[in-house]
């Protein structure tokens, strides 16, 4: 969990990845995990925390059990694909969740 102040400070970005949410159809669940490990890994640079919002939101829906490929999600967050591939295990892995090794 994460305070109050932490959300409002990166209250746009939280938005922003509702609206991917909603875009891909992710589950509630699926939502709330992503917040959680956007939440867990805010870069500082704001050129960076588009790729961390798509690779949360990658991984929160895998989480959830709610999957949607890489491709979708990059497209939906107007990342590439490789901004994900190269985010979302080290998200898992900071969160302290092991990720697939497929």
């Amino acid at each position: 969990m994460y305070s109050a102040r932490e959300r409002v400070e990166h209250e746009a970005w939280l938005a922003e990845l509702e609206t991917i949410g909603t875009e891909l159809d992710l589950s509630p669940e699926a939502v709330s995990c992503a917040s959680e490990l956007f939440l867990g890994d805010v870069p500082e640079s704001d050129r960076s925390k588009r790729a961390v919002l798509a690779a949360s939101c990658y991984a929160g829906a895998l989480i959830a059990g709610d999957g949607r490929s890489q491709g979708t999600v990059a497209d939906a967050a107007d990342v590439s694909r490789l901004s994900i591939q190269q985010r979302w295990k080290d998200l898992l892995e900071d969160a302290g969740l092991e990720p697939p090794r497929w």
